[in-house]
């Protein structure tokens, strides 16, 4: 069935009935016109000049037959070969009027070229061919549109990511000024109370991890940017895969009071990249555990749907706006405009976990209402 629909459609895109049809009635009109030509003026001739006299004159004068002979030569090449002598000329003159008619056909090359040309142009006109190439413009048409999505995505991508940029400066300044600081006053009084110096450690210690993790995510930008993905398959357990992660994450959910429930039969298993697979879970957890409401569950299910795995996160909190769901999983995309220390991140999360997917030939898609969002991953199995 996919392979008829893809049948079909591909007829519809090279449909060159309105081509085929100008071409073959402009040949026809040429055929017959040549003909109802030829033998108009046969007839024309024929009635108003005595052609026969004029060659029988010809050939007595030029060659010095006698009138009889003339007379014999006519009506054995002329007189009784009209029709084979007004068919040679049809032909003849068919020749020559196809051959002019070529550069009436080329001028579709032409028209086509111009159109190539639009492609790289800097204007917002739609490109306009001939009604019989009414297949090709709405295919250059196609390509055009399609060319402009992608240049502005990428403008889009460099503007968000100069944006990156210039928020992770600002961010890795703010907690080394007090990793900074912090030390500044651990070297200037060390005969500090224990009690503070041991709080006075602590901060620094946590801000230098906050900025690490931001020194991992400018990593992480140019790993993305310069790697191709590779994918190294083998079968997987999921319920293992995805009770070990639950178990990783519980540190960060504890102090929330946030659980994560796993639901995965006993014994599904997976066909995939497992250390990159594990990278999408991990980037969808963390996305649902910096957007969900304290002291909720954030549910892990996954089922068997025919030849494919279907793996379902949902998680209870803010819900996603309608506007950026078709925009969340771009890269350098942020959900959080504000860019809390919370949910701070480079945006790649989500753009990476849909390039693994994608490599594994699944889908990955959200659905957000007011009382939950799911991210919804299916691979094959």
């Amino acid at each position: 069935m996919v392979i008829k629909l893809k049948s079909d459609r591909d007829k519809r895109n090279n449909d060159y009935t309105k081509l085929k049809r100008k071409v073959f009635f402009r040949v026809l009109l040429i055929v017959f016109a040549t003909i109802a030509t030829v033998i108009f003026l046969r007839d024309v001739i024929q009635d108003n000049f005595n052609i026969g006299e004029s060659i029988v004159e010809f050939l007595k004068n030029k060659f010095y037959l006698s009138e009889s002979d003339a007379v014999i030569i006519y009506r054995y090449i002329f007189l009784y070969n009209k029709e084979l002598i007004t068919l040679i000329v049809i032909i003849i003159l068919l020749i020559i009027l196809l051959r002019f008619s070529i550069s009436w056909f080329t001028k579709y090359f032409d028209e086509i070229g111009s159109g190539m040309d639009k492609l790289v142009e800097e204007s917002n006109d739609e490109i306009t061919l001939s009604p019989e190439l009414d297949f090709m413009e709405n295919k250059l048409n196609q390509i055009k549109n399609n060319l402009e999505k992608q240049k502005k995505a990428a403008l889009d991508a460099e503007q968000r990511k100069n944006d990156l940029v210039v928020y992770l400066a600002h961010d890795i300044k703010t907690p080394l000024t007090s990793v900074i600081g912090y030390l500044n006053l651990l070297d200037e009084a060390p005969d500090m109370p224990p009690e503070q110096k041991s709080k006075y450690v602590g901060i620094t210690l946590e801000k230098a991890y906050r900025l690490e993790e931001l020194i991992n995510e400018f990593f992480e930008i140019t790993r993305f940017n310069l790697q191709t993905i590779v994918l190294n398959k083998e079968k997987i357990n999921l319920l293992f895969m995805l009770q070990q992660m639950a178990d990783e994450f519980y540190p960060m959910l504890a102090p929330q009071g946030k659980q994560i429930s796993v639901n995965v039969p006993d014994g599904l298993t997976l066909w995939g990249d497992a250390d990159k697979l594990a990278r999408v879970f991990n980037n969808i957890l963390k996305n649902a555990i910096a957007y969900s409401d304290e002291n909720s569950v954030i549910d892990i299910s996954a089922w068997q749907q025919d030849e494919n795995i279907v793996i379902a996160f949902m998680n209870q909190g803010n819900p996603i706006p309608q506007t950026k769901i078709d925009t969340i999983f771009e890269k350098f995309y942020r959900l959080d405009a504000a860019r809390s220390s919370n949910t701070g991140g480079a945006g790649l999360g989500l753009a990476i976990a849909k390039e693994i997917v994608t490599a594994h030939d699944g889908t990955i898609s959200v659905e957000s209402n007011p009382e939950n969002t799911t991210f919804t991953v299916k691979l094959p199995s």
